[in-house]
């Protein structure tokens, strides 16, 4: 009888094993097919064009814009800039600007030209992705933005008090790089109306209809990621609002690699506590893509309200 009911025994143990093998195969197999729905058909939709954004310079005399001037990446890739100089003897330093998505360069103009009148040595970038620099809505891995703006700072070394202005998500890559290992290669920083994730305060749904983001392929993509794998980062990701015209000359769209590196940290609360140097914030109470930037002034250290 005890031999019966160890034999018995041993077969339901043998039964339960098979049984969790392939449910634990099923599992596996369910989240291989979800895994490759997201990443076939999980990609950004095309939003409406927003006729503010695709045209908002259309009265600026772009005329007197400086030529691009280059310098190389670390990889070896010829990245582009702007430089404007200084127009009065008195001279105050110099300031590194950051587009916002989707732009380049030529969108910094008009505060370029204000701050070169005021004495200011400045320099607009073409951020590798936009512009003239490099393949639109790409690049080769993330942690390559840093690489360049180190490249950047080393090959034309902006002279002293230096301050890295960047506007929307170029203002959300500021703050990422104010936190880094670089920071101390700018003296101060200033975000204008930054963008600095969804779960900041000031975001707005689909940041006021200028993008539509591919979530469930975002999700895939950092699943795959946090295990090593990579080979589908040149994804899109994000697209953004813009006319078949406005395409020629903007980036309309994000591949993973470029979305996640011309941001903010996903904990940006972190990288503003782990700032070191001075930071400040210029934002509007009447931004099309962000909720009223009163709603950032719980995250500075002081708020002052100015009427324009």
């Amino acid at each position: 009888m005890a031999l019966k009911i160890s034999k018995v025994t041993t077969e339901g143990s043998s039964m339960t094993k098979k049984i969790l093998f392939f449910t634990a195969a099923s599992v596996f197999t369910v989240m291989l097919l979800l895994e490759a729905v997201s990443l076939v058909w999980g990609g950004p939709g095309t939003p409406a064009p927003i006729t503010s954004i695709n045209d908002p310079f259309k009265s600026v005399d772009f005329s007197h814009m400086p030529p691009l001037k280059s310098y190389q990446g670390a990889d070896g890739a010829k990245l582009f800039y702007r430089a404007y100089a200084p127009q009065v003897d008195n001279i105050k330093g110099s300031a590194v600007l950051v587009h916002g998505s989707s732009g380049s360069s030529d969108s910094m103009h008009p505060m370029a030209t204000a701050l070169a009148a005021a004495g200011v040595h400045v320099y607009a970038l073409d951020v590798r992705g936009h512009g003239d620099s490099g393949p639109k809505g790409h690049i080769a891995f993330i942690g390559q933005l840093e690489s360049d703006l180190q490249s950047f700072v080393q090959a034309v070394q902006p002279p002293s008090p230096s301050t890295l202005i960047g506007f929307s998500s170029g203002g959300g890559f500021v703050i990422r790089v104010a936190a880094s290992e670089m920071q101390s290669a700018f003296d101060s920083y200033l975000l204008l109306a930054p963008y600095l994730g969804h779960t900041a305060p000031n975001h707005r749904p689909d940041s006021g209809g200028w993008v539509s983001v591919g979530i469930p392929r975002i999700v895939a993509l950092n699943a795959l990621n946090a295990v090593g794998i990579r080979h589908w980062n040149d994804l899109p990701v994000v697209r953004f609002a813009l006319t078949e015209e406005a395409k020629k000359f903007l980036t309309p769209e994000y591949d993973f690699n470029l979305a996640m590196n011309f941001a903010a940290n996903a904990d940006y609360q972190a990288d503003l506590l782990n700032v070191k140097g001075k930071v400040a914030i210029l934002a509007g109470d009447a931004d099309e893509l962000l909720q009223s930037q009163e709603r950032l002034q719980s995250r500075c250290k002081s708020y002052t309200q100015i009427s324009v």
